[in-house]
């Protein structure tokens, strides 16, 4: 498989590793938006957080809670973005699931907003969140 983060699990090409265990591994993005910029990326070659399962889940989230904590304390960041892209649509690049830790400081510049600026209506919102919960 030509996956560069397969091959980074692998051991075949080198990586800034803060993490590893037999699940998942966590290591400095090499395209860094900020210091400390950290991805944690399942061992198991998945697309993304679509092909991923509950049990996988159950182990990624402590883990990204753990990490999240490390790159605080480690880096002295004042907040974090936690991000994944799923599908091209929404700007995923590599197409094995990562998620993103992006420490954030007071003077980093970067904006990422995902709000819209026009309030919904609860008219609006309850049919779509109805078709939600019949596709649990």
């Amino acid at each position: 498989m030509d996956c560069i983060f397969c091959k980074i699990v692998n051991g075949e090409l080198p990586s800034a590793k803060i993490y590893e265990d037999d699940h998942q591994v966590a290591f400095l993005d090499a395209f860094p938006a900020t210091a400390g910029h950290a991805l944690l990326v399942p061992k198991k070659h998945i697309v993304n957080i679509f092909d991923c399962d509950e049990e996988l889940g159950r182990i990624i989230y402590p883990t990204l809670i753990k990490l999240s904590k490390a790159i605080r304390h480690a880096m002295g960041c004042t907040g974090l973005n936690i991000v994944q892209n799923n599908e091209a649509v929404a700007g995923q690049v590599v197409f094995h699931s990562h998620i993103h830790l992006i420490p954030r400081y007071d003077y980093d510049g970067i904006k990422i907003a995902v709000a819209s600026k026009a309030q919904a209506t609860p008219e609006v919102l309850a049919p779509i969140a109805d078709k939600i919960m019949r596709a649990l």
